[in-house]
């Protein structure tokens, strides 16, 4: 009997309250390190109703103007409609940003510090990161979450072209997937809810979403007449936004991997520059995964490691490809080569991605993973492990 099972994943759009608190946390990030790649920043967003509330903690020698900041990343998600209890240009901004506290700044700086053990940079905090990858598409991710991220995509593009002008820029996608002996075969089922104005049917939201955007996105051969579609299923969602729900920088971090697929280390991304192993670590973890799939290693990869703060080498390192290596090839002996073949030192992370650049907003919406031109992307070790596993 073929193994069956549903497994979904959930995405959300710009305007969802966590995500516009993760948009200008990133938007900060970059905004420093425009100007100062050498910039420490740790920045959490907090929006409701028509306010708008920094804190963490940022050293830099960037001369920022954070409210022109705050505004744009909101101008940038749509929020500028007269209607807009959370509008761009009227929500109250309180900035609660101090620096770094030394004591975590002499574990990550590369020098020599009373009590540390070590002169090079260390780990921002301890903590455990996982990285992840499989062969289901093109991006060698997990399918439900590819396919919540690309509705969400999509809703987005039709809102800001203007072609459907109810859409407001709150919204959630779902998929539900079924698999047949570990592969997709059918999606079971399909839930969108997107803010719109009050003068829209809800017959017309549910029939142009379905055909615009649910059969645009998902290949026909996956949808079929069993197939469920709850669009909007509440009836009604016109207060959306901060106006309906408090927002928090890094809440949607299962959005922003692997849909609940791979496991999670707990880390959230946003508003952190790369010398935090909750952000850097874990792209570092679905390069390294996504090279062993892409080398042939495995159909399904994870890695996870975890580090002590102000410790430059991992304190663990272990490599799990749910029995789908070739005959021969052991989880040990993956490991073994990924060791040998990437640094899992947080100085050689930020210096063999790049990650001192102002990049991160790109990554803010619909996952950080599997976006084409991010760094952590390429499959450019594929030889050198293979080289090293002989």
């Amino acid at each position: 009997m073929a193994k069956s099972f549903v497994f979904s994943s959930e995405s959300v759009g710009e305007g969802h309250p966590d995500k516009v608190a993760d948009l200008i946390s990133d938007s900060v990030l970059d905004a420093c390190l425009a100007q100062d790649r050498s910039s420490r920043v740790a920045c959490e967003t907090m929006v409701k109703s028509n306010m708008v509330i920094l804190a963490g903690e940022i050293t830099t020698k960037a001369k920022l103007n954070y409210e022109a900041v705050v505004r744009a990343a909101i101008r940038d998600i749509g929020y500028v409609n007269k209607d807009d209890v959370f509008h761009a240009d009227q929500v109250f901004i309180n900035n609660y940003l101090t620096k770094q506290s030394e004591d975590i700044a002499q574990g990550v700086d590369a020098k020599k510090a009373k009590g540390k053990k070590t002169a090079e940079q260390g780990a921002g905090d301890q903590g455990i990161m996982f990285g992840y990858a499989c062969n289901e598409t093109p991006e060698l991710m997990p399918t439900p979450i590819m396919f919540a991220h690309r509705l969400g995509r999509e809703l987005t593009k039709i809102r800001k072209s203007g072609i459907a002008p109810w859409l407001r820029p709150d919204a959630k996608s779902q998929v539900s997937v079924r698999y047949e002996n570990d592969k997709p075969v059918e999606v079971v089922n399909v839930v969108i809810s997107t803010q719109h104005t009050e003068d829209v049917a809800h017959a017309t939201i549910e029939k142009y979403l379905i055909e615009h955007v649910v059969k645009k996105v998902i290949p026909a051969g996956l949808l079929n007449k069993n197939t469920e579609y709850l669009i909007n299923p509440t009836g009604r969602f016109v207060i959306g936004g901060p106006q309906g729900d408090s927002g928090l920088t890094g809440r949607k971090i299962i959005v922003d991997t692997y849909g609940g697929w791979g496991r999670h280390g707990g880390g959230a991304f946003s508003g952190k520059d790369p010398s935090k192993v909750d952000r850097s670590a874990a792209y570092m973890g679905r390069w390294v995964a996504k090279n062993i799939v892409a080398a042939g290693f495995a159909t399904h990869a994870e890695i996870q490691f975890a580090y002590a703060i102000g410790h430059p080498q991992p304190v663990s390192v272990r490599v799990e490809t749910f029995g789908t290596a070739p005959k021969g090839v052991s989880d040990e002996q993956i490991t073994d080569a990924v060791r040998a073949v990437f640094s899992f030192k947080p100085a050689d992370i930020v210096a063999d991605l790049n990650l001192l650049r102002p990049i991160y907003r790109q990554t803010t919406n619909y996952g950080h993973f599997g976006k084409k031109g991010l760094p952590w992307e390429q499959i450019n070790k594929v030889a050198a492990l293979k080289a090293a596993l002989k």
